[in-house]
């Protein structure tokens, strides 16, 4: 694939998203989506064993999938506290793979795939995370319905605990930084904006800005380069790193990097990505806009180091 089709793809600040429903207990049909990005396969239901280890009550099971992988299988209807789908006929299992793991969703139907701008996912509302368990990172409507977009990450690291953001414990003797970073975070997830910002301020290395989306990182970083110009200091005076998710809603990842690259005042500033869907084509894809790293959760101590040391670099 040509550079200029790579950059023709991010550009666009499109995603596609895998539109499915869940059959509700009060008879309600619920309609949500995942990033098609997530998606491995799509197949019927399968026959599960029981996993008294994982005694969560949406995990019916696990089945082996290609390879003989075992694959633990969630019931989407019960983690989210509206009933059970049950294994029918019309059921479908969402074979889904992130953060180099593969999870199995039992969902009512698949209706169709959507491909869609960032700007029509629109942030879910406090009422909404609160009914969701934090599990709605966006909703998208359509002319009939709204979509709830899930944060399928969330789920899955409640499922394994292992997969939550982690980083390594510092000894208590560990002595302080020789210099503290002013780093700018972007996720769109509430529960991960949480984690990362309580992880890295313990840290020690970075003082930490959060926003929700790319949209409002690139206003923030307008309004760091209008303060830079306006006092003519340069505008690592204001923000020295940026880490960024890439699936967010207004302005994804990609795009908010490619933006911050091609401006001449803002380049200099490292970004790295941080993204449950590093891959070897995504990779390539960050690369092409400029990225300067990018990294899979939930390892947040990788990213931690590299920042650290790409602004020491910047910085002569």
């Amino acid at each position: 694939m040509s550079q200029s089709k790579i950059l023709l793809e991010v550009g666009t600040n499109e995603l596609e998203i895998v539109e499915f429903f869940i059959n509700e207990r009060d008879g309600y049909r619920g309609y949500y989506g995942i990033n098609v990005s997530k998606v491995v396969e799509i197949i019927r239901t399968q026959p599960v064993t029981a996993m008294p280890q994982m005694r969560h009550p949406s995990v019916l099971g696990a089945f082996p999938y290609r390879g003989g992988r075992i694959v633990p299988l969630i019931d989407v209807c019960k983690y989210l506290d509206k009933g059970s789908i049950g294994m029918g006929e019309e059921s479908k299992i969402i074979i889904t793979e992130f953060n180099n793991v593969q999870t199995a969703f039992l969902v009512s139907g698949v209706t169709r795939i959507h491909r869609i701008s960032w700007k029509q996912v629109e942030p879910p509302t406090r009422f909404l995370l609160e009914m969701s368990k934090g599990s709605i990172t966006g909703m998208v409507r359509m002319e009939d319905r709204v979509v709830f977009v899930l944060d399928m990450e969330a789920i899955v690291a409640t499922m394994h605990p292992a997969l939550s953001i982690r980083m390594d414990d510092q000894p208590e003797d560990t002595p302080p930084p020789p210099q503290k970073y002013h780093i700018l975070h972007a996720d769109d997830s509430n529960s991960i904006r949480r984690l990362i910002y309580s992880k890295l301020e313990k840290e020690g290395r970075f003082d930490v800005t959060q926003v929700s989306d790319g949209e409002e990182a690139w206003n923030l970083l307008q309004q760091y380069k209008n303060d830079a110009e306006t006092q003519n200091r340069p505008i690592t005076d204001f923000v020295q790193g940026v880490i960024s998710d890439i699936e967010m809603p207004n302005m994804d990842g990609l795009t908010l990097c490619r933006y911050i690259k091609e401006d001449p005042v803002l380049r200099v500033i490292p970004v790295a990505m941080f993204s449950s869907l590093i891959s070897p084509p995504l990779a390539r894809k960050c690369e092409n806009v400029g990225a300067d790293a990018q990294f899979a959760k939930p390892d947040l101590q990788a990213i931690s180091d590299k920042m650290y040391e790409l602004i020491q670099s910047s910085q002569g």
